[in-house]
């Protein structure tokens, strides 16, 4: 119960759900942005009415191994951990963009995934 209730005062620091979603609109943003600037990513869900804002799958325009090695690249480099898509899942990455999520380290994250793209691809 205590758990729980840290979780509403911290909700409610930070002004409530509006603003829980609103963090998360904002991290969804900046994968958007990043997404229209680069043509081997996109996101798995094409209609952006069925898209999370929360949970953002994304498919890369390479190998499935090319994807789990960014996937490894991301973690060794202490980046991102657990990022690959679901098993069930078509090959990609999957980025948690929830309240709890600093919208701005989303996007420091970004440049990492172009930068593990070209490493895995180069060859």
């Amino acid at each position: 119960v205590v758990d729980y209730l840290d979780a509403l005062n911290w909700v409610e620091s930070i002004g409530g759900v509006k603003a829980t979603i609103a963090r998360s609109n904002q991290s969804l943003a900046h994968i958007e942005k990043f997404v229209a600037e680069n043509d081997w990513v996109d996101f798995l869900a094409k209609d952006p009415a069925l898209r999370s804002n929360s949970s953002v799958c994304l498919t890369v325009d390479t190998s499935p191994e090319n994807v789990k090695a960014m996937v490894k690249l991301l973690d060794k480099e202490g980046v991102a951990y657990d990022i690959g898509a679901y098993r069930d899942a078509p090959p990609g990455i999957r980025i948690w963009c929830g309240a709890t999520v600093e919208p701005s380290d989303v996007e420091k994250l970004l440049p990492w995934m172009a930068w593990a793209y070209e490493q895995v691809t180069a060859a």
